[in-house]
C-alpha cells in the first residue's frame, strides 16, 4: 500500500503561475519524477510527466498560420476588376467595357433559362452573312451584347457574328475599344437546353481612327478605320467566354492569367471560383466532330486512329467528347485538359470556325493558361485576319497534346 506524499511548500509548484516557471531548475522538480505513485491514482507511475520547458528547452519556433478563408468571404467580378485597375493591369475604360460585357452575359442567361416558357426558341427565319439560320437568341442575344456595349460610352466599334460589317458606335465618350463578339455560341444546342456559350475578345483603340461616324455616308478613310478591327490575336488587350450550363461562368484574361467566376443566382454576382486557372500539359480527352473523318486530311485521320488505341498508364484509349459547342470544349480542357479539333476538310477548306471572334479570343485565353493553339501549322494569334469573318481551321488544348499532334501532322 502506498503512502501519502506529505504536503510541504515544494508541492506548490504544480498550482503556481507561468511567472514563476522560469525561476525553477530541473533539480527543483526531479523529487517529483520518481516513479512513485501518487495516492490518488491507480498505481500509475507519474514520471511521464514531461518537462522539458521547464528544464530551459529552447521551443521550436512556430510558423505564421495560414490564414483561413471565411465560408461567408467572396470575391465577385466588380471587386476583382477595380482591384486589378488599382494595380495598373486595366485602365478605368476598360474596366467599365468588361462590366458591361458580363452585364449582357447575365441578361443572356436569364433568357436562356426561360426561352421554352416565354417562346423564345426555334428560328428567326433570317440568315446571317455566312448563310446560317438564325435562332431567335441569336438575333436577341446579338442586341443585348450590342447594347450593353453602346451603353457604356467607352467602345468605339463592334464586331459580331450576327452583323455584316463592323459597327461604330456614336455614343461613344472616350475609351473607344474594339470589341469582337459571338453572342451565342453553340445555338444549335438552345432547343434542347444543352451547353451554348458566349465569346468576346477587346482590342486595343486606333488613335489614327477617332473619327466622326455621325455622317450618313463613310469615305474611304472612315471605312479603313471600321476595317481596322482585323488585327491578330496578339493584340488583344483581354479576351473571354460565358459558358450556360448547369452554372453559368464568365472566364476571362486581362494578360495576366485566367480566372473563372460563377454566378450566384442569389446575388446576381459573378463570384470568383476558379483562380489562376492553369490547364494541365496533357490529358486524356479529345473532340472533333468524327462524323467528318472520311473527309480529314490522310495524316489527321493517323493521328486520330493512333488515339483510339489503347495505351497510357492505365492502357486505355482517349476518351472522346463532343458538345458541339467551342465555348463548352475549351471550358472542359482549361479544367481536365485534352484538345480539341475543327479542322479544314473536303467540304471546308477553311474550316467551321471563324478567326477573329471565336478562334482568337480562346487561343489567348488558353495561352494564358499555359496552352497551345494552331491551324496545324502557325499559331492562331499569329494569323492577322484578311476579312472579318475569315474562317480557320484550329487545334487548341494541352500543350504534350498538341506537340503530339504536330508530329503527325509534319
Amino acid at each position: 500500500m502506498s503512502e501519502a506524499i506529505p504536503f510541504s511548500p515544494a508541492t506548490t509548484l504544480f498550482s503556481t503561475t507561468s511567472n514563476s516557471i522560469p525561476h525553477l531548475s530541473p533539480t527543483h522538480l526531479r523529487p517529483f519524477l520518481r516513479h512513485d505513485t501518487h495516492p490518488h491514482t491507480t498505481g500509475k507511475p507519474i514520471s511521464s510527466l514531461s518537462c522539458q520547458a521547464v528544464a530551459g528547452t529552447t521551443p521550436t519556433p512556430s510558423t505564421t498560420p495560414v490564414k483561413k478563408k471565411n465560408r461567408y468571404e467572396m470575391e465577385n467580378l466588380t471587386t476583382w476588376l477595380l482591384k486589378q485597375e488599382q494595380a495598373g493591369h486595366i485602365d478605368a475604360e476598360l474596366t467599365i467595357v468588361l462590366s458591361s460585357i458580363s452585364l449582357a452575359c447575365k441578361q443572356i442567361a436569364s433568357l436562356l433559362q426561360r426561352s421554352s416558357i416565354i417562346n423564345i426558341t426555334g428560328a428567326q427565319g433570317t440568315m446571317n452573312i455566312q448563310g446560317e439560320d438564325q435562332k431567335k437568341l441569336d438575333v436577341i442575344s446579338n442586341e443585348l451584347f450590342c447594347n450593353c456595349l453602346r451603353s457604356t460610352g467607352r467602345t468605339g466599334i463592334i464586331a459580331s457574328e450576327e452583323e455584316d460589317v463592323p459597327v461604330a458606335v456614336e455614343e461613344t465618350d472616350s475609351g473607344n475599344y474594339i470589341v469582337v463578339f459571338d453572342p451565342i455560341d453553340g445555338s444549335a444546342n438552345i432547343d434542347i437546353a444543352l451547353t451554348t456559350g458566349s465569346i468576346f475578345g477587346i482590342y486595343a483603340p486606333d488613335e489614327q481612327c477617332l473619327v466622326d461616324f455621325d455622317e450618313d455616308t463613310l469615305d474611304e478613310a472612315k471605312e479603313k478605320c471600321i476595317v481596322s478591327v482585323c488585327q491578330p490575336g496578339n493584340n488583344l488587350l483581354a479576351a473571354g467566354y460565358c459558358l450556360y450550363s448547369s452554372s453559368v461562368v464568365f472566364t476571362i484574361s486581362i494578360g495576366n492569367g485566367v480566372h473563372g467566376f460563377t454566378l450566384d443566382p442569389a446575388y446576381g454576382e459573378f463570384v470568383l471560383t476558379h483562380e489562376d486557372i492553369k490547364i494541365p500539359k496533357s490529358g486524356r480527352i479529345y473532340s472533333f466532330n468524327e462524323g467528318n473523318f472520311d473527309l480529314f486530311d490522310l495524316k489527321l485521320q493517323n493521328y486520330l486512329k493512333h488515339l483510339r488505341k489503347p495505351g497510357g498508364p492505365a492502357g486505355k484509349p482517349y476518351s472522346g467528347r463532343y458538345i458541339g459547342c467551342l465555348v463548352g470544349e475549351i471550358h472542359r480542357m482549361l479544367l481536365y485538359g485534352g484538345i480539341y479539333g475543327n479542322p479544314d476538310n473536303v467540304k471546308a477548306k477553311n474550316g467551321n470556325l471563324r478567326l477573329l471572334y471565336e478562334c482568337a479570343p480562346m487561343s489567348y485565353l488558353v495561352e494564358q493558361a499555359g496552352g497551345k493553339a494552331i491551324d496545324g501549322v502557325q499559331r492562331i494569334l499569329d494569323i492577322e485576319p484578311k476579312q472579318v469573318h475569315q474562317r480557320t481551321p484550329i487545334f487548341i488544348g494541352s500543350p504534350d497534346e498538341i506537340d503530339k499532334l504536330m508530329t503527325y501532322l509534319v
